[in-house]
């Protein structure tokens, strides 16, 4: 085991001490999962979760059934969500295109094999890289390291990626040093939002709290500083999910 798979390791190891199991992706079905990863761009989970209960008592947690719904009928479901307008547009665009080219069902676009499924999802309209590798990894349980604003943040801090690192080069470097299991890039990443959520905050930090405290260069720096404030902008990480 080389040194970064091991400390990577390490890592998981203390936050699911920490956490526990996460029990990621909260969804009874595929489909519930891919329109929870639509909606949840730019919003809390709290008000996606509303919306997805909306959806399902006017019973449009179906493909074909939510493609025959009026654009108006879904962005007043989804109206917790922010971006409502837009979002019932990208809800209706991927029904619409799983119907035409997969007769609505998921397990035909998901026997495509990693590569393929996922540029077939980057070219669907507001689809991005993490909303695409969401639905690989949780609706088409296929192993691909979803990465976000959190991702960044901790292992910047915790002095494994650089600042500038893009979104690629982050999940390469999970990828590259971790094992292609579903299963552990599942629960990794929902550890990684547990700890970017609670205690490793943009600002104002609680690193006494933390799990890897002692081997975080970041809190060290905030206590040798005194000044979460002072330490925070030597940090400066974007956060789009808080």
């Amino acid at each position: 085991m080389s040194k970064t798979r091991e400390r990577l390791m390490q890592i998981y190891n203390r936050l699911l001490d920490h956490f526990g199991p996460r029990h990621w992706w909260p969804a009874r079905t595929q489909f519930e999962v891919i329109v929870g990863a639509i909606l949840t761009q730019n919003v809390s989970w709290k008000n996606v979760e509303k919306a997805i209960q909306n959806l399902d008592r006017l019973g449009l947690l179906d493909p074909h059934r939510l493609l025959a719904a009026s654009p108006e009928v879904i962005a007043e479901a989804v109206l917790p969500t922010r971006y409502y307008n837009q979002k019932a547009e990208r809800l209706r665009g991927f029904c619409e295109f799983l119907v035409r080219e997969y007769q609505g069902e998921l397990s035909r676009l998901f026997s495509l094999d990693i590569k393929e499924l996922r540029e077939r999802l980057l070219a669907l309209k507001g689809i991005g890289k993490e909303t695409a590798d969401s639905i690989i990894l949780y609706a088409a349980e296929k192993p691909i390291f979803v990465v976000d604003a959190y991702t960044k943040r901790i292992f910047c801090r915790l002095g494994l990626l650089p600042e500038d690192a893009g979104y690629d080069q982050v999940q390469e470097f999970f990828m590259k040093h971790l094992p292609p299991e579903t299963e552990l890039y599942n629960e990794y990443h929902a550890l990684i939002d547990a700890l970017g959520n609670t205690l490793c905050a943009s600002r104002k930090p609680r690193c006494t709290e933390c799990p890897l405290a002692d081997i975080c260069g970041f809190c060290g720096e905030t206590s040798r500083f005194g000044s979460e404030s002072e330490a925070d902008e030597k940090v400066s990480v974007a956060d789009t999910r808080q």
